[in-house]
C-alpha cells in the first residue's frame, strides 16, 4: 500500500483528477493537505470521501507538518496547485518523493510568482509558439528540480491566456496521473 499526500492551495481540480484516476487501484490511498482552510479542495475531498487537513506555513517550516505526514505513513507527496515553497525538512525526509507539475515548459516561465494565469499571460505576451507542462521533482528552489516529463501544445497567434490555460489543463489531466503512477512503481 502506498500513501500519497496531495498538497493543494486552491480549487483542487488536479487533485480530484488524480484521485479519480486511481479509483480502482486498491494499492493507493490519498490524503489532502492544504495551507488554506477555505480552499475548495477540502470540499472536493469531502465529496470523494478522502481525508483532508489544513496546516499553516509555520507548521510546514517547523517540522510539525512533517511529523504529521510521518504519523500518517505518507510515502509520496504530490503538489497539485500548491503555492508554498517546500522546506528543507520535507525535502530531506522525502528525497525524490515529492513531485510537482508546472503549467509551462520549464525552465521558461518558472520561479516565484509564476503560477496559474500569470504563466499563461506571460506565454501569450511573449508570443510563444508553444507551451505545455513540466512534471518535476521538487528541490529547494521554485521549479528547478530535475525534470521527469514534459509535453507541449501549440500556442496560436489568436490564443488568449484562457485558451492556453485550457490546452495546458488538458495535458495536466491526461498526463499527471500517469506519471505519478509510473513514479510510485519505481
Amino acid at each position: 500500500m502506498k500513501r500519497i499526500a496531495l498538497f493543494a492551495s486552491g480549487s483542487g481540480s488536479n487533485a480530484e483528477n488524480i484521485i479519480r484516476y486511481f479509483t480502482n487501484n486498491k494499492e493507493i490511498e490519498f490524503l489532502i493537505l492544504s495551507n488554506k482552510a477555505d480552499a475548495f479542495v477540502h470540499e472536493r475531498a469531502r465529496k470523494l470521501n478522502i481525508p483532508s487537513f489544513t496546516f499553516s506555513k509555520a507548521s510546514l517550516e517547523s517540522g510539525e507538518a512533517l511529523q504529521f505526514l510521518k504519523s500518517q505513513q505518507v510515502d509520496f507527496i504530490v503538489l497539485a496547485g500548491f503555492l508554498l515553497k517546500i522546506p528543507g525538512n520535507l525535502l530531506k525526509a522525502y528525497p525524490n518523493k515529492i513531485i510537482n507539475i508546472h503549467p509551462a515548459l520549464l525552465p521558461d516561465y518558472g520561479g516565484k510568482g509564476m503560477y496559474g494565469s500569470h504563466v499563461h499571460e506571460a506565454v501569450v505576451a511573449n508570443k510563444e509558439k508553444e507551451s505545455g507542462i513540466t512534471i518535476h521533482y521538487v528541490n529547494e528552489n521554485y521549479d528547478e528540480g530535475k525534470h521527469i516529463f514534459q509535453v507541449k501544445c501549440p500556442v496560436l497567434p489568436t490564443d488568449t491566456p484562457n485558451d492556453v490555460a485550457e490546452k495546458v489543463h488538458e495535458l495536466e489531466y491526461k498526463y499527471f496521473p500517469q506519471i505519478i503512477e509510473k513514479i510510485i512503481q519505481e
